[in-house]
């Protein structure tokens, strides 16, 4: 048990820091526009760690004009903290803050166990509640079984291309020479470092890629699912981000890890619900099909240069493709469109996105990041149009470094959009 002298320490502590904030110069994140503070729902806002989950709450809740009660689980002296002090937890929230608080931000509250029935019964009280947290299974499990229908769930990654120029005060817009040579430049420095927003100001990249990486396998991992073997739990993460666009083959790492598949699957399990990599499934009407083949990404592309011994391809098409996929992650989620890839048999050319709508494809979108080739570009958009037929979708998009433009090819017509445009979505 936890004094209530020492959650008072704690929770002045970080009400004094949260006042002292000045949101005039923190990014504008597309997530704030998701958040529903006069609805009755919890807002779940949940990511990877460092992605600036409690940043873009306190962003939201100050520029609101909100008076609001914090509370950050994420501090050490906390970190015993159980159900049974969560009262004390809430009477102290009243003695800072007044009894009359109506908004309530828990931050990385899945640190205790059993934190949902808290959240349940404030909810029930009609308080307004806003939680953080860093491990989806903060939604599929806790959440689905203890709050359903009755959260918001907003999901946040690292910063886009788009928020990484407004952090460095890249012009977005300008059309003379010098700002698209810019806006190129900025290109090439994101798809080494990526968008961890700490990371942008910082000299130490890799230190602070790999004390971020191993954070999230002991704290998200390790610690909340009794990991036992540790340095295989670390060898798949590593290989995982070193093989981002790629499928899964989880017999040949087993049998590399000396493990069974079973713990391979489970391993890989984990590090998607710490959102250090998303999984992408094939795309079929057959059940069978869309779970078998999955394709793995990371989630922020500035973690395959950052580590130690870091041997990460150096392949550009599949670092913009990870980019592109984030970026799409970004986008359907609040229009609940699902993504997959497209694969008819193993030795045909594959299109890497298939946007859907329920179970009819609204959006097939190819990546290459050099089309000069003629060749490249007839592959490409060959395989565009002959899934357009077997999928019967027209929007097609062929995500380049090229200027855009629309491409005629067999019946169809092909947006060809340059890299730098879809992301800034200019056009």
């Amino acid at each position: 048990m936890i004094t209530e002298r020492i959650i008072l320490q704690v929770l002045a502590e970080q009400r004094d820091e949260k006042n002292s904030y000045d949101t005039t110069t923190w990014v504008a994140r597309r997530e704030e526009s998701l958040f529903e503070l006069n609805s009755s729902l919890a807002q779940i806002v949940i990511g990877v760690r460092r992605s600036g989950k409690s940043t873009l709450c306190h962003k939201v809740l100050i520029e609101n004009g909100i008076n609001y009660a914090y509370a950050n689980f994420d501090d050490d002296r906390l970190a015993s903290l159980d159900v049974e002090d969560l009262n004390t937890l809430l009477s102290c929230i009243y003695q800072i803050y007044g009894a009359d608080i109506q908004y309530l931000f828990l931050d990385e509250v899945q640190n205790v166990e059993g934190w949902h029935m808290f959240v349940n019964r404030l909810l029930r009280s009609k308080m307004h509640v806003i939680v953080t947290g860093s491990n989806a299974k903060l939604l599929s499990g806790e959440l689905a079984t203890h709050l359903t229908g009755r959260y918001n769930e907003i999901h946040l990654f690292p910063f886009s291309f788009s928020e990484y120029c407004h952090f460095h005060h890249i012009d977005t817009k300008g059309i003379t020479t010098k700002a698209v040579a810019e806006r190129q430049q900025a290109f090439a420095q994101y798809m080494i470092d990526g968008g961890f927003p700490e990371l942008q100001s910082l000299h130490n990249k890799r230190g602070y890629v790999q004390s971020l990486i191993e954070a999230i396998i002991i704290k998200d991992i390790q610690y909340r699912y009794q990991v036992r073997n540790i340095d295989v739990l670390r060898k798949v993460a590593h290989h995982l981000i070193s093989t981002s666009c790629q499928t899964i083959n989880y017999g040949e790492l087993a049998l590399l890890l000396d493990v069974t598949d079973k713990t391979v699957k489970k391993y890989v399990g984990f590090l998607q619900q710490a959102f250090l990599i998303q999984l992408l499934t094939k795309h079929s009407f057959k059940s069978k099909q869309r779970i078998h083949n999955e394709k793995t990404y990371s989630v922020d592309i500035g973690i395959q240069n950052n580590r130690e011994n870091s041997m990460a391809a150096e392949d550009l098409g599949w670092r913009l493709e990870n980019i592109v996929f984030i970026e799409l992650m970004r986008r359907c989620a609040p229009l609940f469109l699902d993504i997959y890839y497209y694969k008819t048999s193993p030795r045909a050319k594959e299109v890497d996105f298939v946007i859907c709508n329920q179970n009819k494809a609204v959006e097939l979108i190819q990546v290459a990041y050099d089309i000069s080739n003629s060749k490249t570009l007839q592959r490409e958009t060959t395989s565009l149009v002959k899934a357009s037929h077997e999928l019967n979708c027209d929007k097609l998009t062929l995500i380049a470094f090229t200027d855009s433009k629309i491409v005629s090819s067999e019946d169809k017509s092909i947006h060809v959009y340059s890299a730098l445009d879809w992301l800034l979505e200019i056009w």
